[in-house]
């Protein structure tokens, strides 16, 4: 019976996609490789337990002696050691692996063996490259041009008239703000390429909401956007990027509306334990079709323009909140979304 539950164990372990496990004895020779070994150093498991040295060549030269040094510390190791390292398969293609080095030992501390646990991690290098990229636009290129901008419009100040200074103002405080949100998606990005739980704090609900209801009156001043009732006086676990969240649901409310006049309803709720805001628009709405997938990456309405990124943007985030949100059919046209934040205690 154990010999039939370790070969259904190995089975399952082989099935792993993106994930080798090896076992090393303590006399320091490979008891077993999973078949997931070809996929992670491009090797077949076989070549590597009769040949160790199979599976170092494939070790990209600047890694090499970051895998000899764990290998080497394995008989000392007391706890788990976790490192990463190219793998060059033969054709050239370079993974990037995820090791978590494992040490099994006896009840008296004498080593029984090394587990090790490889995982793929090349996609996620390329997200960080990604972000990484990305950081490097929202820290130069669109702070410096911003501030160049703002720059101007000081110098402009003196030369407008009255008339003037009211639209010079609102320039100046849509540059302003665009700084700041390049400052903040910095940040988030960073967070997302980290793999770290985003920080959440107690945030004001009206302050937040209401602040983005009133730049939405003045970029869109064709739109009439309706607050029912008061936004409740509350604060929800959330960061600043909440403001992203309610900017992206109102500008979507507008820009993606087939009306003359576009109407948005915006009404909020409270009980003990969460927070509910509803936008509602008097657009085309949402086909029932791709309610579901609609902030997925890259999702977007049909007949949409946009890239899709600012509602994949706004589900993420929540997620990051714990919160939620859904999108339903408004009467008698246009969608309406739901989102759903925790309270701060």
């Amino acid at each position: 019976m154990a010999e039939s539950v370790d070969a259904d164990f190995r089975s399952l372990i082989d099935y792993l996609d993106g994930t080798a496990i090896w076992v090393v004895s303590e006399r320091g020779e490979f008891d077993y490789v999973s078949d997931g070994a070809k996929g992670i150093w491009g090797v077949s498991a076989e070549s590597i337990q009769n040949d160790p040295t199979t599976l170092l060549d494939r070790i990209h030269p600047e890694d090499l002696g970051t895998i000899q040094s764990h290998m080497e510390a394995a008989s000392e190791q007391t706890s788990e050691a976790s490192y990463e390292a190219r793998a060059v398969h033969p054709d050239g293609t370079v993974r990037w692996v995820h090791t978590r080095q494992i040490p099994i030992r006896d009840d008296d501390g004498t080593l029984q063996r090394i587990v090790g646990i490889c995982t793929d991690i090349t996609e996620q290098k390329r997200r960080e490259r990604e972000f990484e990229a990305l950081n490097r636009v929202l820290r130069h290129d669109i702070r410096n041009d911003m501030g160049i901008i703002l720059g101007w419009g000081e110098l402009l100040e003196s030369h407008v008239d009255d008339e003037g200074e009211d639209t010079l103002e609102r320039i100046m405080s849509a540059a302003s703000h665009v700084v700041e949100l390049t400052e903040i998606a910095r940040e988030y990005a960073e967070t997302i390429a980290s793999d770290t739980e985003m920080e959440v704090e107690p945030v004001s609900l009206r302050d937040t909401l209401v602040h983005e209801i009133e730049l939405r009156r003045e970029f869109f001043p064709e739109a009439d956007f309706n607050v029912v009732g008061d936004v409740p006086d509350v604060e929800v676990l959330a960061n600043k990027m909440l403001s992203s969240v309610f900017r992206n649901l109102l500008n979507n409310a507008v820009q993606h509306n087939d009306k003359d006049e576009p109407v948005v309803e915006i009404r909020a709720e409270v009980t003990e334990e969460s927070a509910t805001v509803h936008i509602a628009d008097n657009g085309p709405g949402v086909p029932s079709g791709i309610r579901d997938s609609l902030f997925e990456d890259g999702q977007k309405g049909i007949n949409s323009s946009g890239t899709g990124m600012g509602l994949y943007l706004t589900k993420t985030l929540l997620d990051q909140y714990d919160g939620a949100i859904q999108v339903t059919e408004n009467d008698p046209t246009g969608a309406e979304f739901h989102v759903e934040l925790v309270r701060a205690e």
